[in-house]
């Protein structure tokens, strides 16, 4: 079954990079022998985003590679804003030779000015065990992700399904099933509202959370996937279609209902997801690093299970439409011992150390087969709806366009707050789409399949 993804087209020069293959594990060098960027060709700094997952694993996977290729040596250094630690060194021409920087980092303007390099020559190679090209290790609709112009700039490590979640303890204590649809929702709701749980909570402070859990999956299943491509390529008039005006009026039926959790617009997304936790809601849009997020602080006795946001009932979109996001990785155009840094992140990305990252830290890995380790119980469903999905999509304007993507988050603060009608939202939606179109200092990103 092929999975269908996002691509991105515009136009970018492209930087040469001439790869050769040596050593037994598929190791890649540059033209010269020790990596285009200077340096010795046996130092490696790698900087990451330390969030829920830490950098333990990273530290240990250098220690491990060290051991394997006695003289190298490679340091891992990394904080919750690693991006402010790096915009100086990409400024300046020093950014170290491997990084993930977060959240935080425009990858895509490092892309335009040419500082991030491609990876298609080096996924052309042999894997790190040898079978097969790297290329073919990742999952195809991950892969694609951290494509421009239809070259590969950024490499994913693990990634994110996002739908919504509900603790299956709470649901059968009550007799209640699963909602597939909205309808079904609808009817589900006072039920739980007459047992003195809100039905549903959302994290208020972040409104991406809302965008990527209400309505996005419901523009989706309202008009298909194409809804989704025309909004984030700024097809003139696409936040306007009818879907998009759908899964808004949703959103405020489910509000004037009373259905979501008073004070919900109040909460950043640890106090949201305590209360699900905490079975003071019964269900949350977030992403399948929920458990890892709130793991140490869980109330005895809470469970959580994944579910697909409900579907809009005589839609025309793919039932089997799932949502993910990657954590890209990058190799800077500017960064020392470019053959280095990238045999390194093959032996991050091998078949062994994806399986030991999916069960140490409880998350989805890249890299086919990884799904095969021992899983967690949270990751079980998700992992089989990932399999299983006919469509995969991911929410990408607000990388590319960031204050466009933040004026979309303050017009669904509005929508949720009862400041804006949902006619409002998409039209405010529309009319910042247009300043984007009329600015002629970035590229516009097109969306195909």
């Amino acid at each position: 079954m092929i999975k269908r993804t996002l691509i991105t087209l515009a136009v970018l020069t492209a930087v040469g990079f001439a790869i050769t293959g040596c050593g037994d594990s598929g190791s890649s060098k540059t033209a010269d022998g020790t990596g285009s960027g200077g340096g010795n060709g046996k130092d490696l700094e790698v900087v990451s985003f330390s969030g829920g997952y830490g950098i333990d694993f990273y530290e240990k996977a250098a220690k491990e590679y060290e051991d394997k290729h006695p003289g190298v040596h490679i340091s891992v250094s990394g904080g919750p804003r690693a991006w402010e630690q790096l915009r100086p060194k990409f400024a300046n021409g020093t950014p170290p030779g491997l990084t993930w920087p977060g959240w935080g980092m425009d990858y895509w303007a490092l892309i335009y000015d040419q500082q991030v390099m491609p990876l298609d020559d080096a996924l052309a190679t042999p894997a790190y065990d040898g079978k097969g090209t790297w290329k073919d290790t990742f999952e195809p609709s991950l892969l694609k992700l951290g494509q421009y112009e239809g070259k590969q700039y950024e490499l994913p490590y693990h990634y994110n399904i996002l739908g919504w979640w509900y603790d299956p303890g709470v649901f059968a204590k009550h007799g209640w099933t699963v909602p597939k649809t909205f309808n079904e929702l609808l009817a589900l709701a006072p039920k739980i509202k007459a047992a003195g749980i809100a039905p549903v909570t959302y994290q208020g402070k972040y409104p991406a959370y809302m965008i990527q859990g209400f309505l996005f999956p419901w523009a989706a299943s309202a008009g298909g996937i194409q809804v989704l491509d025309d909004a984030q390529s700024l097809k003139p008039g696409a936040w306007k279609d009818p879907a998009f005006l759908k899964a808004a009026q949703m959103i405020k039926q489910v509000a004037d209902a009373g259905f979501f959790e008073d004070g919900a617009n109040g909460q950043d997304h640890t106090e949201s997801q305590m209360a699900f936790l905490q079975g003071k809601a019964a269900m949350i849009p977030c992403g399948t690093w929920l458990f890892s997020e709130m793991s140490k602080t869980m109330p005895p006795g809470a469970k959580m299970a994944f579910m697909l946001p409900p579907l809009v009932d005589g839609g025309k979109g793919d039932p089997s439409a799932i949502q993910i996001g990657i954590e890209p990785w990058i190799i800077p155009t500017k960064g020392p011992n470019h053959a280095l840094a990238i045999d390194f992140y093959k032996y991050m990305t091998s078949l062994e150390k994806a399986k030991q990252f999916v069960e140490e830290k409880g998350t989805l890995m890249s890299i086919k087969g990884s799904d095969q380790a021992n899983l967690p119980e949270h990751l079980k469903v998700p992992a089989k709806l990932f399999r299983d999905s006919k469509t995969v999509y991911a929410i990408e304007y607000d990388q590319w366009y960031a204050k466009f993507g933040d004026e979309v988050k303050n017009a669904m603060s509005a929508l949720l707050n009862g400041s804006k009608t949902p006619e409002e939202f998409v039209q405010t939606c529309e009319d910042e789409a247009e300043k984007v179109r009329q600015d002629k200092s970035k590229p516009i990103h097109v969306m195909t399949r």
